[in-house]
């Protein structure tokens, strides 16, 4: 790094502690107004600083990335997804990319096992007849949803997140499967209580909930197409937390509204935030905005990480969370 504070642009607001941390010991630039910054502002914000701090609403695509000035190093990613940026180009280029993994496991997964309990049990539905004004007292028939003690879960991508479901779902009675590229070792397979399914075909037709925590590769793409989705029980459900490309949305929602899945816990789409209206109308869908990671403790972390990479790199190191090609 060829300055001793190096000129660092963050493209989106941080919590109030990281951002001051990063006045003290860098020369930095803040995006004041919290909105995603069009692509020439990112172009323009490439041109001149030395460290980028992207988040995952930024694009940096192999046409920005070539507009980058000849001073950009480092781009320290606030997240530990790393989709949104071109990383082979970076690195041709000569650009370090580094996330931050490893601090959001236990938080996404509360948010998992939070729509796992709350799309069977139906409470989306009784909460919005509440607040409609509808709900005219109990009545042994209203809103009967499906136990979740007993019922069979499958975890597709067993790492850091699911194993932390895996934990939550023995603790409710959930029985656990997996399907991971690798297998994990016998001793981790018996902590979990968890049971490894080569084909992933073969595990889809025997749950009955299937929590989706793989990251978004080309490999993963539509991942679960509309083949897999119509492997699945027509009383199953489907929870992501991980990334809306994982899954074709179209294929999906058609199924939903044919009765051919029994619901969805969703915190993330395919299209970001534009949405499908014929998903929001679902009564058997509970959507979320991207907030699995949304904890005071789970963002700060992820700002100190942001911060060691950033000041280990301009002290002339290696980063600790650096992206490196086997990753992609």
């Amino acid at each position: 790094m060829p300055t001793p504070r190096p000129r660092v642009v963050v493209t989106r607001r941080l919590p109030a502690p990281v951002e001051s941390r990063l006045r003290e010991l860098f020369d930095v630039t803040l995006n004041a107004e919290d909105r995603p910054m069009t692509g020439e502002e990112l172009a323009q914000a490439m041109a001149g600083a030395e460290v980028l701090v992207p988040t995952i609403t930024d694009r940096i695509d192999a046409n920005l990335l070539a507009r980058a000035g000849p001073d950009l190093r480092l781009i320290a990613n606030y997240g530990a997804g790393f989709d949104h940026i071109d990383v082979a180009s970076a690195l041709s280029r000569g650009i370090v990319v580094t996330n931050t993994p490893g601090v959001l496991a236990e938080d996404t997964a509360d948010m998992a096992m939070a729509l796992i309990l709350a799309v069977p049990r139906r409470l989306p539905e009784g909460a919005a007849m509440i607040q409609r004004g509808e709900w005219q007292g109990w009545s042994p028939t209203a809103l009967m949803g499906h136990r979740i003690a007993g019922k069979q879960l499958g975890i597709l991508g067993l790492g850091r997140i699911g194993r932390a479901i895996a934990r939550r779902a023995r603790t409710f009675g959930l029985t656990v499967h997996y399907h991971n590229r690798r297998r994990l070792h016998p001793d981790t397979e018996a902590e979990l209580g968890a049971t490894w399914w080569e084909s992933l075909d073969q595990m889809l037709a025997r749950i009955d909930i299937l929590s989706i925590n793989v990251p978004h590769t080309p490999s993963t793409f539509h991942l679960m197409n509309a083949r897999r989705l119509k492997l699945m029980k027509p009383s199953a459900y489907i929870v992501n937390t991980a990334r809306g490309e994982v899954i074709d949305e179209n294929a999906m929602v058609r199924m939903l509204r044919a009765g051919e899945l029994g619901g969805a816990g969703l915190d993330v789409y395919e299209h970001g935030h534009d949405i499908s209206p014929l998903l929001r109308d679902l009564p058997n869908v509970m959507l979320l905005p991207h907030m699995g990671s949304a904890t005071f403790e789970g963002r700060m972390e992820m700002g100190e990480k942001v911060i060691i990479n950033i000041k280990t790199f301009a002290d002339g190191h290696r980063p600790p969370d650096q992206v490196v090609p086997a990753m992609l």
